[in-house]
């Protein structure tokens, strides 16, 4: 019976379209009903009918489907198929690569950035506040992806050299080919579609690009994240200049997206000092004159006996209606009613006659004191807490930071070209990041974001985490980074992770006050993308001859691969169950057996050849959110497997509903 059998974990990815029915489920209950498949299998459907009345009948809610604004292109609808196709990879540890591999929380990935932004969607939706990324600028020389989304990780595979084949490359795009503009969208749309789904409800992305495609990168964004949420386009001014047909390039520039523009606060100040500011303006229908009774001791910056009468000011005009205007000791003399253009009528009711000390104004800044200077115009005083960046930026000049990099990797110039400035970074980090904030670079080259958050850290003393995904594109053999050693572009970024930990190590050697009190995590953990460790989700090639079929099937019958360590199981099961790859592990022996413990004992998963009723016993008493263990280790006991499942439900019910244990074999 079903009921005797444990559930199977999945063996893809997150599968988006049923994350989206699931959430309109959320929203419109009404709309889905129950129909017959091709299988006759019963299966949930949408009635668009009730949908179409839920959302409203107007004739502006539904659009034509002949004319329509949006952005289209050809192949967008392979680009949608892709981001609805689930990964069947899997991303293996490297501990050599690593540092402090068994403590970190940053990550830094190597494989196909769209397979794993598909791998990350279980454990990490809606839990990264922010994402920057420095994608291909479609220049017309050439960038790689693959192009076919039904042999996306076989041609990533091949391309790494992780398998054999038959030399399957990357695409390349350059500008005499019909589909340059094409192509570039296709690789796009996808990964900015999966990014969005990573970001918290208060998250932002920054998107760096140059002229050639900001258009198409303004469209699909609009199209994705949705115009309301568009923030602004920052400019970098590099001071530097680069011939571009009839005009000098100074610019970069960075497109920024909030996944809720509404949940957008306006960025803290990195400084508390006090600032002044005018309280009273021209009068206008924005800022109407009204009046005012100012008390006397009020403070107003004049020498003694100086007095103002009936009316002053040029574009900002004070009328007196009561009163004598006159100063004493810096203050005033006795009570006046003025009319002016006031900007802040509220907060001098409060300031004046309430509770001034928890004063604030609208953007949370704390207001100090409302005083009147020598000329008898009202100022305002305040702490500043809030911080507006300007749109244009000076973050150094492309040399600046090439040198910068090379520098650090000891060689005479850059092991990568145009790399990004660390304190343009800093500041977007500074802006919208705090404390154990996630941060994401799924185009990260030669790791700057990585580089910006370790050295921010230890600044502000805070624990932001990294997650960094570089394809190992091979580097050029007339490249300074290959004759330095470099083999490709990742190994380019996790070499910079390992020299800057090793700086800042240096720096603080022998500080004492960092030692107790510090966050930071001076570590980073390497996974690589790889095909499955399990034979049963590893995707049959649509390719196959048919006569290779059942000896392809007849290889899946040990389902595990040979090559596969138990760690290599343990980070795929914690991908698949919806755990991060950065939880913290530990091993216990549990009726005789070795079980992993993740997060604190929220997942017990035993990797184990056997399973024994003792061990079932026990598990149960300690109450985890999953148990998972090898289908295999049951040895055909169907009895033994049926009893683990009653064993798992009559602790249930015993149980809070939300509190249940789940119970999976892989």
């Amino acid at each position: 019976m079903a009921t005797n059998q444990p559930e199977k974990l999945t063996g893809t990815s997150l599968d988006i379209s049923a994350e989206n029915r699931a959430n309109l489920k959320v929203l419109f209950p009404t709309v889905f009903t129950e129909t017959r498949n091709d299988n006759g299998e019963i299966v949930d459907s949408i009635d668009f009918e009730k949908l179409k009345a839920e959302l409203g009948t107007f004739s502006d809610v539904f659009e034509s489907r002949r004319e329509r604004y949006g952005m289209d292109w050809p192949g967008k609808k392979e680009a949608l198929r892709l981001i609805q196709t689930p990964s069947y990879a899997t991303l293996k540890p490297c501990r050599d690569e690593s540092v402090n591999f068994d403590n970190t929380e940053n990550l830094f990935i190597e494989g196909d950035n769209l397979e794993v932004l598909k791998l990350l969607q279980k454990s990490y939706y809606g839990k990264v506040k922010m994402i920057y990324i420095d994608p291909p600028y479609n220049t017309g020389k050439e960038f790689i992806y693959p192009d076919n989304y039904t042999e996306s990780l076989d041609t990533y595979l091949e391309y790494a050299g992780l398998i054999d084949g038959e030399g399957k490359k990357f695409n390349t795009n350059t500008a005499n080919e019909g589909r340059f503009h094409t192509k570039w969208l296709n690789m796009m749309y996808p990964r900015l579609y999966l990014a969005r789904n990573l970001l918290r409800d208060d998250g932002v992305i920054f998107i760096s690009i140059n002229d050639q495609e900001q258009k198409n990168l303004k469209e699909i964004c609009n199209d994705i994240f949705g115009e309301d949420n568009y923030l602004t386009t920052l400019i970098w001014d590099k001071n530097h200049s680069a011939q571009a047909g009839i005009f000098k390039v100074y610019h970069e520039y960075v497109y920024v997206y909030s996944k809720i523009k509404l949940n957008i606060s306006t960025p803290q100040s990195e400084d508390s000092d006090e600032f002044e500011a005018g309280a009273m303006k021209k009068e206008s229908s924005r800022h109407p004159l009204s009046r005012f009774v100012f008390p006397k001791g009020t403070r107003f910056d004049a020498p003694d006996g100086f007095e103002l009468s009936s009316n002053w000011g040029d574009t900002e005009k004070v009328i007196l209606h009561s009163g004598r205007f006159i100063a004493q000791a810096g203050k005033l003399l006795e009570d006046v009613e003025i009319e002016a253009a006031f900007t802040q009528a509220n907060q001098m009711k409060q300031y004046f006659y309430g509770n001034k000390d928890t004063l604030i104004d609208s953007r949370g800044q704390r207001i100090l004191e409302f005083y009147f200077n020598s000329t008898g115009k009202l100022k305002i005083s305040k702490e500043r807490s809030v911080f507006t960046p300007p749109t244009i930026g000076r973050w150094g000049t492309q040399g600046d930071c090439s040198e910068e990099l090379a520098t650090l990797f000891g060689l005479t110039a850059a092991p990568l070209e145009t790399p990004k400035s660390p304190k343009m970074l800093k500041d977007f980090l500074i802006w919208f990041t705090k404390e154990d904030d996630i941060v994401c670079d799924f185009f990260a080259g030669s790791s700057t974001t990585a580089h910006s958050i370790l050295e921010l850290n230890m600044i502000d003393n805070s624990a932001r985490k990294f997650i960094l995904v570089q394809l190992p594109e091979p580097c050029a053999e007339d490249s300074e980074a290959f004759k330095a050693g470099y083999k490709t572009i990742a190994d380019i970024g996790k070499e910079r992770i390992h020299r800057v930990i090793k700086k800042i190590k240096e720096e603080q050697a022998g500080n004492l006050d960092l030692s107790e009190s510090s966050k930071q995590d001076l570590g980073f953990k390497v996974l690589k993308l790889d095909k499955s460790n399990f034979r049963q989700w590893q995707q049959l090639d649509p390719s196959t001859p048919p006569e290779k079929v059942e000896e392809e099937l007849f290889k899946h019958i040990g389902h595990i691969s040979d090559k596969a360590t138990p760690e290599d199981l343990l980070y795929e099961i914690l991908l698949k169950a919806g755990f991060t790859p950065t939880e913290k592990i530990d091993t216990k022996t549990i009726a005789g057996k070795n079980v992993f413990s993740i997060a604190g004992g929220a997942l017990l998963l035993c990797l184990e050849a056997e399973i024994t009723k003792e061990l079932i016993n026990a598990v149960a008493e300690l109450e985890p959110m999953q148990f998972i263990c090898l289908d295999s280790a049951f040895h055909g006991n169907d009895q033994l497997k049926a009893n683990a499942v009653q064993t798992f439900a009559a602790r249930n019910m015993q149980k809070e509903k939300h509190n249940q244990i789940i119970f999976k074999t892989v």
